[in-house]
């Protein structure tokens, strides 16, 4: 199940003003009644902390809002307020937070404006001294968002980008991320640390072992199988042979190993609670787990497309790219980069598994492979493009100082041929000159892996990495 993020929201005003000016205080706290109405057309749980206007209030509210353990905090500030109402807030909820001001109108009719409806539109007078505050208390100056209420673009845009933001951070938080087997040798940029993973993200990294998913294999029945050839054959279409001399026939005995791998792969994921699973076995002379390790490709296909994404070659980072990419929105496909076309001016995108059919532009194929090259082993692979447009690309790598940082790229999926080799492929367009943009992603050093998703999802990613801290480098 996917976890939703828990979004709170606290507005906070100044208690003198409602002393002196009758119906304000009503007034001021329908902007959190309009800006909750906003947030209620994402996936995500709302806390409403009540409107605020003396410090006293705002501690009541830090020490409920710690008990409901929030993903992250939007602050309303609905007129001018001293700045110690706001201040709790930043103390003690080490969570990330955005300072809002939202201000009813675009333009005062200045000849006629009153003080009352100055203090209706003063929703940014108080943030900069909050902001200051949050230097001062030593705390990092959230992110501040400032418009007007009829900009309802403007304002959708913004908090579907921080909704995504948070809902990719959710699920890393408290969870299990599995790792199965060890990494391909000699690919010294997917080796990370579990300890360091862990501080970065949060996740618990569970070390499993093949017997485990051997057993879980043996164990599958008959009719468990057939039903899961049944979901297969629905969701792919089964082809013959390519022009590439390494395809073969999908035979029924091929379908039913793939199928009992995937239930296996299914009761693992449940068995462990995994949110995420990085793999990879290379295996010797055709034995039990090497012939498992080879035919994962459709049921880790199945699982990513459902939200549990896995990686190949045990790798974790990529992994946790594909887990955010499919978090804010883009689905996220294993890939790395294959040939590019420089008459065409695009580079393919994609592997040997897993993959994200749910953001495929047309159903699925599967071609039986007689060996992967680079890997032991011989069976099913799945071949497709994801939808044509707007794409984006996440790699995660450690930097010299062992800290994460993300490397992400916008571009688009173009229609047009690929090659039929049983992986997926995605012809990618990343602006006028692909070579030169080759380079520079190359450049920001990346892992050879990435995430690939559908749209453009820099905004979500912006965000993220103002709530997590870790560096993002965008290469366009």
């Amino acid at each position: 199940m996917i976890k939703k993020p828990l979004i709170a929201v606290v507005s906070l005003g100044h208690y003198v003003y409602f002393e002196q000016f009758e119906g304000l205080r009503e007034e001021l706290e329908l902007k959190a009644d309009a800006f909750i109405n906003y947030l209620q057309a994402y996936n995500a749980d709302i806390y409403y902390t009540g409107y605020i206007d003396r410090p006293e209030r705002a501690f009541h509210a830090v020490k409920e809002c710690k008990k409901r353990d929030p993903d992250m905090l939007f602050i309303l500030f609905s007129t001018y307020l001293p700045s110690s109402v706001a201040a709790p807030f930043a103390y003690y909820l080490d969570i990330p937070q955005v300072l809002v001001g939202i201000q009813p109108l675009s333009h005062l009719d200045y000849n006629n404006t009153t003080t009352y409806m100055q203090l209706c539109n003063d929703d940014i007078c108080a943030m900069p001294e909050a902001a200051g505050v949050y230097e001062r208390l030593g705390k990092s100056i959230p992110p501040c968002f400032v418009t007007s209420a009829d900009k309802e673009e403007e304002i959708n845009r913004e908090l579907a980008a921080w909704v995504s933001a948070a809902s990719a951070k959710t699920a890393f938080k408290y969870a299990t991320i599995g790792y199965l087997g060890h990494t391909y040798e000699g690919m010294y940029d997917m080796h990370t640390d579990p300890t360091a993973f862990t501080g970065t993200f949060g996740s618990h990294v569970k070390m499993l072992e093949m017997c485990e998913l051997a057993e879980y294999v043996s164990a599958v029945g008959p009719d468990e199988t057939q039903a899961k050839i049944d979901l297969i054959e629905n969701t792919f279409e089964i082809c013959d042979p390519s022009c590439d001399p390494l395809t073969d026939y999908v035979k029924r005995a091929d379908l039913e190993w793939s199928a009992k791998i995937a239930c296996a792969l299914d009761k693992l994921i449940e068995n462990n609670g995994l949110t995420a699973l990085a793999y990879y076995y290379k295996g010797e002379n055709d034995n039990l787990y090497e012939r498992i390790a080879a035919n994962m490709i459709i049921g880790n296909t199945l699982l990513t497309s459902a939200g549990i994404p896995l990686a190949g070659e045990a790798d974790l980072k990529t992994a946790a790219a594909m887990l955010i990419m499919n978090r804010i929105g883009g689905g996220g496909s294993f890939a790395e980069i294959h040939p590019f076309d420089t008459r065409d001016n695009i580079v393919l995108v994609g592997h040997d598994g897993p993959h994200n059919i749910s953001i495929s532009w047309d159903k699925p194929r599967l071609r039986k492979l007689k060996k992967y090259h680079g890997k032991p082993g011989s069976g099913i692979g799945v071949e497709f493009s994801i939808k044509n447009g707007a794409v984006t690309i996440l790699s995660i790598n450690v930097k010299r100082d062992g800290s994460f940082k993300m490397v992400a790229a916008a571009g688009m999926s173009v229609e047009g041929d690929i090659p039929r080799t049983g992986n997926t492929n995605t012809r990618c367009s990343f602006g006028d000159d692909i070579t030169g943009f080759l380079s520079r992603w190359c450049e920001a050093g990346p892992t050879h892996h990435f995430a690939l998703g559908c749209g453009n999802r820099l905004e979500e990613l912006k965000r993220f990495s103002r709530m997590t801290g870790i560096e993002l480098v965008v290469v366009s």
